[in-house]
């Protein structure tokens, strides 16, 4: 998106809702955000990361990490990277399972929209994949977002989404193993 006019608002869900930056850099908190949205969706980029990995990256200047919290529990979150100057990349952009199915992510999408307009942004972007929820490209759409490219690469994935940590389970919505394809050396892939 490169005008907030542009921008499709969701209305706010109804309840006690609130959003908070998380100004004080916490990889603690970081990380729980990250495990506890996208462990049902494959997201295991950072899950090896260090506790120095996650500091340097929440203490850069132009990365904000936003909660979205019902009733004082945390319920959803984005992560905004402004580390290139006149872009916005919502990095992240999750709602924790047991707060799905409440149209929480259109209201968290817009939020981040206008969250990076606001910090200066001439486009506000995000990068989604086949492995997300299936309904983030249709809200991503539906705010006002348009495609821009689209390429195709091979990932190694685990059998089964990570969960948010070792032995929780999954719960809620997710991406079922079924529907991940493998990608072997010969560059082809079997399901």
């Amino acid at each position: 998106m490169t005008d907030i006019a542009e921008l499709q608002p969701a209305a706010a869900p109804p309840g006690a809702l609130e959003f908070r930056r998380a100004v004080r850099p916490s990889p603690e908190l970081g990380r729980f955000l990250y495990t506890a949205a996208g462990g049902n969706w494959f997201w295991t980029m950072r899950l090896g990361w260090t506790y120095d990995q996650w500091l340097e990256r929440l203490s850069h200047a132009r990365v904000e990490t936003w909660v979205l919290y019902e009733e004082g529990t945390p319920g959803a979150y984005f992560e905004l990277d402004g580390s290139t100057e006149t872009d916005i990349e919502i990095a992240y952009l999750g709602v924790l399972p047991v707060f799905t199915g409440r149209r929480l992510g259109a209201w968290l999408l817009t939020m981040a929209i206008q969250r990076g307009f606001a910090m200066g942004a001439t486009r506000v972007w995000v990068h989604t994949c086949t492995l997300d929820s299936p309904s983030a490209l249709a809200n991503y759409k539906a705010r006002g977002m348009r495609v821009f490219k689209e390429h195709s690469e091979p990932i190694d994935l685990p059998d089964e989404t990570p969960g948010p940590w070792p032995g929780a389970g999954i719960y809620g919505p997710h991406m079922p193993a079924s529907a991940v394809r493998r990608w072997e050396p010969e560059g082809e892939s079997n399901a």
